[in-house]
């Protein structure tokens, strides 16, 4: 593949504006946007996820949004090798790729790969989720912090489904799930240059209440109703659906539930943050305030005079 075609990442936590940011990059550059948000993956949740709207979807082409179903099996390791299918099919006609998500564990899948986790014995995963059901996510929150702190301070720790999966990895195989990360990185037949999207934290904070209550406006609780014969799928297991679910249950009231999505929210976007602040490639810009476009033309730019694959401004 020639390597003057350049993968263009688009991070930052919740809210921040990656859509908007992704759709303005896309239309300027004539080109596509690979979406690296976890959630957005799967077809039945879409109010909860904050997919782009009908209107975006037509802007610019997606893909990965609404791909698979809640019942169906999508690991990040699955995400990487269709993605690049699929950045390498699009790098036939376009020399600039947009790929945009707040899932930093995709993200550095696609650009840097990922290692094929060691698989657990059945039983690992079945102790675990029953201890989850008969002791609740703090026991499983507390079993990572003293098994494995690094990932501890990453995870998104209202997540189950993440934290079963670090606990079951590290119980089979008495190493920390971070320790799996790859020491060396895949070299990619493609330059990669990474904008990072951030904002003050009040305004960052004041935008995630806002939208969790236009989710509420848009019908997210009819939303999480229909999926309430699902709810043991991991898809599932993610803020927004279980607090809603825990109100279905009787065990809060909806203001109550609201309210901690909104603070469940503002928690995973700081993670969010303490994740992509590690990577050094980023370069980080104000959408509110700064001219996106010119950042990128900039880097991509900086990127094919250098010839490396990897461009900081």
């Amino acid at each position: 593949m020639d390597k003057t075609k350049t993968l263009l990442v688009v991070a930052g936590p919740t809210a921040v504006g990656k859509t908007a940011a992704a759709i303005e990059l896309a239309r300027y550059f004539q080109t596509e946007i690979i979406s690296a948000d976890s959630r957005q993956f799967y077809k039945e949740m879409s109010i909860g996820t904050a997919k782009p709207s009908l209107e975006e979807l037509a802007a610019a082409k997606h893909h990965f949004i609404g791909s698979h179903s809640i019942t169906e099996t999508f690991t990040v390791g699955d995400f990487e090798q269709d993605a690049l299918k699929v950045i390498e099919r699009l790098f036939e006609n376009h020399n600039v790729v947009i790929m945009a998500g707040g899932s930093g564990l995709y993200v550095r899948a696609v650009c840097e790969g990922f290692d094929e986790l060691p698989s657990a014995p059945p039983e690992v995963r079945e102790n675990l989720n029953r201890q989850l059901q008969e002791k609740g996510i703090t026991s499983l929150q507390e079993d990572l912090a003293k098994a494995d702190p690094v990932y501890f301070r990453e995870v998104d720790l209202n997540n189950p489904q993440r934290l079963i999966r670090a606990l079951e990895v590290y119980q089979s195989t008495g190493k920390p799930f971070s320790s799996y990360r790859k020491e060396k990185k895949h070299t990619r037949p493609f330059h990669i240059v990474k904008i990072g999207l951030t904002m003050p934290r009040e305004q960052l904070y004041d935008r995630i209440n806002q939208r969790v209550e236009l989710m509420m406006e848009d019908g997210l609780l009819e939303e999480v109703k229909a999926l309430l014969p699902y709810r043991h799928l991991n898809a599932l297991q993610t803020v927004g659906y279980t607090e809603l679910f825990d109100y279905l249950d009787g065990k809060t009231d909806l203001h109550t539930a609201v309210e901690l999505i909104k603070q469940h929210t503002r928690q995973f976007a700081k993670r969010q943050l303490t994740w992509f602040n590690k990577d050094k490639e980023i370069s980080w810009t104000n959408p509110l305030t700064d001219n996106v476009v010119a950042l990128a033309e900039k880097l991509i730019n900086l990127a094919d005079s250098s010839g490396t694959g990897h461009t900081r401004f």
